[in-house]
């Protein structure tokens, strides 16, 4: 879940401990205190099924550690249930158990209510992270599609734009844009970042400068500390010049590296 809907979903679930709770208690004010005393027991089982077992083992498919440490989980948060319940024995009864709310000396119930609450936040975990599997297939199969079509589709001027691969000569980042330069045609400038942007480009787009990505196709000579692209000159910075050699010396490129 999104952290908004964790904040919702806590909210609502610590009101309605505090209004159940509240009848037994014969006043909202110690249902109140009780109910903040076994929250935390709550979100940190919560948390640590959710955020720790589900993800490393569960959906990892290790079924066998996910069931062993899911038991001590249990163990742990029920010794911490009887730690709240030996607290609200001496904060509300004064040390006298038959004032205790019946509810609260019911470790069983608390369990149960507890670990209910749990599983409620480990399906609304399973459901968001089912969706956005769907969601990320959904984006690969298009990216795939884009590529196979030899198309980039980016946002310019709140307009979607098909850019042909061959036409993009280079790509490069500007502030907090990204200009597309394209021949024939003016420039497109996008707030897409050129990281992305170089992942959903085929292989004959490489990276020669943290902020340029050069179409190979267009590339008409090279050396170690520029290309050139027709008449104009880009770039190589130190981290990227190993790979961008290697790949602009591949003899298939038909590239011209007399100027090495």
């Amino acid at each position: 879940m999104s952290r908004s809907l964790h904040f919702v979903f806590w909210g609502i679930t610590f009101l309605a401990l505090t209004l159940s709770f509240g009848p037994s208690y014969g006043g909202y004010a110690q249902s109140f205190f009780f109910v903040c005393f076994l929250f935390p027991v709550i979100v940190g089982t919560s948390v640590v099924f959710n955020a720790v077992l589900v993800p490393r083992f569960l959906l990892q498919r290790k079924y066998g550690r996910f069931a062993l440490y899911s038991v001590y989980a249990l163990v742990f948060s029920v010794y911490l249930e009887i730690l709240v319940m030996t607290l609200a024995l001496v904060v509300f009864a004064n040390y006298q158990y038959e004032r205790m709310n019946p509810k609260t000396t019911d470790l069983l119930f608390l369990t149960v209510v507890m670990y209910l609450l749990v599983f409620a936040n480990t399906i609304a975990f399973l459901l968001q992270a089912y969706f956005q599997g769907q969601r990320t297939v959904e984006t690969l199969r298009t990216k795939q599609e884009n590529r196979r079509r030899g198309v980039l589709i980016v946002k310019s001027q709140r307009r979607n734009i098909s850019l042909d691969h061959q036409a993009i000569r280079y790509v490069e980042s500007v502030g907090n844009y990204v200009r597309i330069h394209v021949s024939p045609g003016q420039p497109v400038l996008t707030k897409e970042k050129l990281g992305v942007l170089e992942e959903r480009l085929p292989d004959s787009f490489l990276r020669i400068h943290r902020s340029i990505v050069v179409n190979r196709d267009h590339v008409s000579s090279f050396n170690r500390e520029t290309v050139q692209l027709g008449d104009l000159e880009l770039p190589v910075s130190r981290k990227f010049k190993d790979a961008a050699m290697e790949c602009l010396m591949d003899p298939g490129n038909g590239l011209d590296a007399s100027r090495l």
